[in-house]
């Protein structure tokens, strides 16, 4: 029996999208889905029936049997559940397994679990790389963006396949590369979904305020977006928006019939809690992981609103379409000004030497998140990590600050909540102020706790004391 390349273990949806990306590639797999009687029966054989690309694929539900269709050393790629059935799936691979094999986590785990399992596997003589990928069903089957970390020596062993699978830029090159070492690759794809879930509430503010606050119908609201999508607003989220805006359901907008609940698997408050940790202010992607949080208590919201009767103004509320552009442009710096500076935070403080402006370019094509202002960020981030900092970004903000403030008066006015667009305007004020309200903060901190504080007087002579009362 001619011995496989790859294998793929766990036929769930990206599963089985990753491996018709394979397949296509020209790549030999062996794929392997558990056997639960009654359950999931005979999933592998049945997946490779069901398409001419898999012809040459070996399906397995006997892991001693996958493992020993596998060429030597074995680079197998897991899309299973992150979490303790991760754990399980690995205690029980490392008894068939041998020095030297390579074990992949596609999923979306931990980027501390990554680093545990790279340490716990390296005990075995095996590798272990934690990998992001990033693009949905469609991206895992057409080409996602893919972010391996790990071990260096690691990578040249994967780097065929998964360069192969993934986007690629407008050059021609493949959207993958290595991160870095532990679990750089798993924290940069935790951060990309903070930064996406930033973007994807921008898009829904920027809704809200044009549906509820300017009467724009969302056939309307669609155009709109398609106006700016050719005015250098291009991005995936925009795009996909405005296809949702267009779809009707017996000659009615799907999305009125849509619940206001809006959901969230952990990457969120993980990249929230990630920035506490390292003390980064990523405001933005914490406003909109609270917006989800806020939307799932739907009925109490429903019982506030009958109880406030706070008047919506409707079409009273006059929506400058063209600050709005504008002020959705800065916001959107802003929120990718905060995620890199997590990652550059990260990778100080772990030693990653994690290269930005090639995280930026992986995340041109195939991603959730990308878009012309990520394409525009891959060369200035050569050479300056603060996105905020550079010359066209102060130009740009500079010019169009005034709309951002009226947006939010806007969106006072008519009663719409913009937590995202409130924050990006607060950070900015804060991020530029030579001189804050912190020097009250710490006075406080020292009357009641002793903390001390420094003085702007005689910054060189240490901490200071005062007796307040």
């Amino acid at each position: 029996m001619q011995l496989s390349e790859f294998g793929l273990i766990g036929l769930g949806v990206m599963g089985k999208s990753l491996s018709l990306n394979l397949a296509e590639n020209g790549f030999h797999l062996s794929l392997y889905n558990r056997h639960e009687t009654g359950i999931e029966e005979n999933v592998a054989n049945d997946f490779i029936e069901s398409d001419p690309l898999l012809k040459s694929a070996k399906g397995f539900d006997d892991l001693n049997k996958f493992v020993a269709s596998l060429e030597a050393p074995r680079k197998i790629l897991l899309m299973i559940k992150a979490g303790p059935a991760l754990d399980k799936v690995i205690d029980l691979m490392i008894p068939v397994l041998e020095a030297g094999d390579v074990i992949i986590d596609g999923g979306n785990s931990h980027y501390k679990d990554t680093k545990r399992r790279i340490d716990y596997l390296a005990n075995h003589q095996m590798h272990f790389v934690g990998s992001g990928v990033s693009g949905g069903e469609e991206g895992a089957r057409k080409g996602p963006s893919i972010m391996p970390g790990g071990a260096k020596e690691t990578y040249p062993l994967i780097s065929r396949f998964l360069e192969a699978i993934a986007a690629k830029d407008k050059y021609g090159n493949a959207c993958c590369t290595y991160i870095g070492s532990e679990g750089a690759g798993h924290f940069i794809k935790m951060v990309h979904n903070g930064v996406e879930y930033a973007e994807m509430q921008l898009i829904a503010e920027t809704y809200g305020l044009l549906r509820y606050g300017g009467g724009h119908t969302p056939d309307q609201i669609a155009g709109i977006f398609e106006n700016w999508m050719g005015q250098g607003l291009s991005s995936y989220l925009l795009e996909i928006s405005i296809n949702i805006m267009r779809k009707k359901e017996n000659d009615s907008w799907l999305i009125d019939q849509i619940l206001d609940k809006a959901g969230n698997k952990g990457t969120g408050s993980w990249t929230t809690i990630a920035a506490a940790e390292l003390g980064v202010p990523v405001t933005m992607i914490t406003a909109a992981l609270f917006a989800r949080y806020t939307s799932s208590f739907k009925n109490e919201r429903i019982e506030n609103s009958a109880a406030y009767n706070f008047e919506k103004n409707g079409t009273a509320t006059s929506i400058d379409i063209d600050q709005l552009r504008d002020a959705y442009q800065i916001a959107r710096i802003i929120n990718h000004h905060q995620g890199f500076h997590l990652m550059q935070a990260a990778s100080d403080d772990a030693n990653w030497g994690l290269n930005f402006s090639e995280i930026a370019r992986i995340w041109t094509n195939g991603c959730i998140i990308r878009s012309d202002l990520m394409e525009q960020l891959v060369e200035p981030l050569k050479t300056e990590h603060r996105i905020l900092n550079m010359k066209s970004m102060v130009t740009l903000l500079e010019k169009n600050k005034t709309a951002l403030g009226n947006i939010i008066k806007a969106g006072v006015n008519s009663d719409q909540a913009i937590p995202c667009f409130s924050a990006a305007a607060t950070y900015l004020l804060t991020y530029t102020s030579a001189q804050s309200t912190a020097n009250i903060i710490q006075a406080q901190r020292d009357y009641f706790g002793a903390h001390t504080y420094q003085r702007m007087d005689d910054p060189e002579s240490g901490f200071h004391h005062t007796e307040w009362v």
